[in-house]
């Protein structure tokens, strides 16, 4: 299929002193938010932007959280509307085409918004992200909504996994600043087909965990280990053990803190409360929170990564290895909730570096799909940018779940991370024949 191409509309003039105020408050909010982050914006920077008063500011907004929020439903309202039309005027199996294509657009069209809603939205906390998320929710129902024939041919995955894939991918490359991200639509419409089969005949489409891959996943992997308090008075404990138990203290202590009331809201004050420290242990290690925070990612990275590549290679064959692979994953993610919350909800909050970190690992993780081009792959097999979608789609299914639960049940979306590896490469039949092998313990 041709890439649909969107009818982007002009805006609307909008008429007013007060609307225009408005507009031109969201206006500086994007452009601060995307310069300074979520952290940076504050209300002074805000209304420099966007050359107003600080009372006139608070005619509108209670605070930045507010205008914040304000702005992203905005946005989210735009993508809303357009998908909303483009889907109406399109063939009804081409729903998701159609919103993929709309998303691509926009972003195109409007980088400035569509940095802010991928990127910042991510950072504000968790009310910015329930926008964000309420947002690709509404894009799925539109796409969900429309009445198609039980035999036509349609993408089996979630509208939701994969509009939030695409949210990811774009945030790097909008963070990047390239240019024109629309030239991407044709290969990832193409990865989309790929997943193509009879509407009446979905498996993917929704996103609650299954028996899939549930057996003893997360029993095969042990939490990691709390750090253990010091005996009263130390005795004879060497200075370099001490400060190594203080910094474990603070990191375990950080990491609990991230699960439970965000990065945004913890203070350096109640990661040493509960850790049992004072400040001078804290800054003996750490510069500040943030500090802190990015050594409590970087380690949760490298505990995802090592289990991950540890299973892939005990696996007979590809499939086999990625099945593997995606057990390990989401048995250590269920296992240590913690780490998945610091890894998957709170790493864009912590700032640049970690987002830098999260993005970096998306191509890591494709290192896991490039064999998928040895297995006769289909006539035409995904493009590599298609192998970062896959990536990211799966982040966004992880990321979902582990802020649906406190208890995430990851180990139940095997098959539907082993469904966006393999289809691509095997199609759509053979991926879930592989699958239902797995699942009889064959």
């Amino acid at each position: 299929m041709t890439p649909p191409e969107p009818r982007r509309k002009t805006p609307a003039v909008q008429k007013g002193r007060k609307s225009t105020q408005r507009e031109r408050l969201l206006g500086g909010m994007i452009a601060s938010a995307n310069r300074d982050g979520y952290a940076g914006a504050n209300v002074s920077k805000i209304i420099a932007a966007a050359g107003v008063s600080r009372p006139t500011f608070y005619d509108y907004f209670t605070d930045k959280d507010d205008c914040f929020l304000a702005t992203l439903r905005e946005i989210n309202g735009e993508i809303l509307n357009e998908v909303h039309e483009q889907i109406a005027a399109g063939p009804p199996e081409h729903a998701l085409q159609l919103a993929l294509a709309t998303v691509m657009d926009f972003a195109s069209a409007e980088p400035a918004k569509a940095l802010f809603l991928t990127s910042q939205a991510m950072a504000g906390g968790p009310r910015a992200l329930d926008a964000r998320d309420e947002g690709i929710a509404a894009i799925e129902q539109l796409i969900e909504q429309v009445d198609v024939p039980g035999d036509a041919i349609i993408p089996d995955v979630s509208p939701r996994a994969l509009i939030g894939g695409i949210y990811r991918l774009l945030a790097s490359r909008l963070r990047r600043g390239e240019p024109r991200v629309s030239r991407s639509l044709e290969e990832l419409t193409a990865w989309v087909e790929s997943y193509g089969a009879p509407a009446g005949r979905q498996r993917w489409r929704t996103l609650e965990p299954t028996s899939t891959g549930s057996r003893s996943a997360a029993e095969a992997i042990r939490p990691l280990p709390a750090p253990g308090a010091l005996p009263p008075g130390r005795p004879g404990i060497p200075k370099e053990e001490v400060a190594a138990n203080h910094r474990a203290r603070i990191l375990f202590a950080a990491a609990q803190l991230a699960a439970s009331k965000g990065y945004n809201a913890t203070t350096i004050g109640d990661i040493t409360r509960l850790a049992g420290v004072d400040g001078r242990a804290f800054y003996a290690s750490f510069t500040d929170k943030q500090d802190a925070f990015m050594a409590v990612h970087e380690i949760g990275v490298q505990a995802v990564m090592s289990a991950t590549a540890s299973a892939f290679f005990t696996g007979s064959s590809w499939p086999d290895r990625m099945w593997q692979a995606g057990m390990a994953l989401t048995g250590m993610l269920q296992t240590n909730p913690i780490v998945a919350h610091v890894g998957f909800v709170e790493a864009y909050a912590v700032g640049p570096g970690a987002v830098q970190r999260v993005e970096d690992s998306h191509i890591t993780f494709t290192i896991f799909l490039q064999e998928g081009y040895q297995q006769k792959p289909r006539r035409t097999p995904p493009s590599r940018l298609a192998l970062e979608a896959i990536i990211t789609s799966i982040f966004e299914i992880v990321y979902l779940e582990v802020r649906r639960s406190e208890q995430p049940q990851l180990t139940g979306l095997v098959g539907h991370l082993a469904s966006l590896a393999l289809a691509p490469f095997l199609g759509v039949e053979a991926a879930n024949r592989f699958i239902d092998q797995k699942n009889k313990g064959r």
